[in-house]
């Protein structure tokens, strides 16, 4: 006969090999992610050693900011001499996205205890939401998605670190095109999201403008297209959503 001992024991060890399950397949999960933003964190680790940070310096940009677009704009910032203000500034305003992500997935995370909403708070980028931002809150689990959260940070580190490294010996690293690597990375986040029209309209509106003002050299020509294709993406579902949810209609 088992004793209440053991049957606690063992069932302590099913729970953790469950959790240890569910983090691995989130890890998982994110891997395609984490092997497409490579070139990106080569990019990130190089343009901070070409400015001037040490080693120490250059990595901690991409274990306490951990945000690709904001650490290559903000090098680029301090290697033109801005100032702080304008530097935190001009992050904050790239990394507003991040505000919308969190709006998204609130219900799903508040019921979490504060050490898991601070933690996954903090993991919260473009690829974690790319594979948990559509799990309702009866689907989500925590584990899952400290599991991609956790391993895609440890690769973006690790993809940084070799970029510094690499920065040391090979010169002109951003010669080599690795730059596609943010917009292909960001292709491959946005394609799956794209189930029906209000999003369609919203990647092209952004597309279309984003590429025109570039072109024509307007300042806060991205923030411009971004804010446009929300507006679109947002009036088109005020019109017409309902009927598309209601007929079923999709992409």
């Amino acid at each position: 006969m088992q004793s209440p001992v053991s049957s606690i024991d063992h069932t302590l060890r099913g729970e953790n090999v469950n959790k240890f399950k569910l983090f691995r397949q989130g890890a998982l999960a994110v891997t395609p992610l984490c092997v497409a933003v490579i070139p990106w964190g080569l990019l990130a680790g190089s343009f901070a050693v070409d400015i001037g940070l040490d080693i120490f310096q250059s990595q901690a940009l991409s274990a306490i900011v951990f945000a690709g677009s904001a650490q290559l704009v903000a090098t680029g910032l301090i290697n033109a001499g801005a100032g702080l203000a304008t530097i935190l500034l001009t992050t904050l305003f790239i990394t507003s996205r991040h505000l919308l992500y969190g709006l998204t997935m609130r219900n799903t995370i508040s019921p979490l205890p504060l050490r898991w909403r601070l933690g996954l708070g903090f993991l919260l980028t473009d690829e974690l939401f790319a594979v948990c931002g559509h799990h309702s809150p009866k689907t989500f689990n925590r584990w899952y998605a400290l599991g991609a959260g956790l391993w895609f940070y440890i690769c973006w580190n690790l993809a940084s670190f070799a970029g510094i490294v690499a920065g040391k010996f090979i010169p002109n690293l951003d010669s080599l095109g690795l730059d596609f690597a943010i917009a292909a990375t960001f292709i491959a986040i946005v394609i799956p999201t794209i189930k029906n029209i209000a999003v369609l309209i919203s990647i092209l509106v952004a597309m279309v403008l984003s590429v025109t003002l570039q072109a024509f050299e307007v300042e806060g020509g991205l923030m411009i297209a971004s804010l446009a294709a929300m507006i679109a993406g947002y009036s088109y579902d005020k019109m017409f959503g309902k009927q598309q949810r209601e007929t079923g209609e999709n992409v």
